[in-house]
């Protein structure tokens, strides 16, 4: 059997469209940033779209300022990593320069099998789930996180 691996989703909306000056810092620093992620230890996928080495350009929703980023990491640790502990987290402390606040959940974590590359459908869905029912090994997140369940119920599940 193979192992467990961890995919992650978050959401925003921007406060303004690409351009603009109040959110462009953000879009400057997107290849720097991804390309960071892709050299951190852990790293498995990251979602792309078909206009460059990001996701900006992919629209799941109707609003045309919703972003959607979505990766596969080895462990729990190593995207907590990522996250908190590289340049990644200095980008993150200005959230709020450049997204609205969210009103629903912006961010989950489940397990796949490994070499289980999630779909935006799914990543919605797990957004969803925690919206409804709350932390559960279904859609979690880094202040509560659940252990990878057997290999063979996350093959069952994707």
């Amino acid at each position: 059997m193979g192992r467990s691996q961890l995919a992650q989703i978050n959401v925003g909306t921007l406060v303004a469209p690409e351009g603009d000056p109040g959110v462009q810092p953000f879009f400057d620093a997107l290849d720097r940033i991804n390309a960071l992620a892709e050299a951190s230890p852990g790293f498995v996928w990251r979602l792309k779209d078909d206009q460059g080495p990001g996701a900006t350009y992919l629209r799941p929703t109707i609003d045309p300022l919703f972003l959607i980023n979505m990766s596969v990491w080895n462990s729990v640790e190593t995207l907590r990593d990522y996250v908190y502990r590289s340049a990644h987290s200095e980008e993150l402390a200005r959230r709020r320069d450049y997204f609205l606040p969210a009103k629903h959940a912006h961010m989950a974590l489940w397990w796949v099998p490994e070499g289980h590359v999630p779909t935006i459908d799914e990543g919605l869905a797990r957004l969803w789930h925690l919206d409804r029912y709350g932390l559960s090994p279904q859609a979690f997140t880094f202040r509560k996180h659940f252990a990878p369940p057997p290999c063979e119920d996350l093959r069952d599940a994707a």
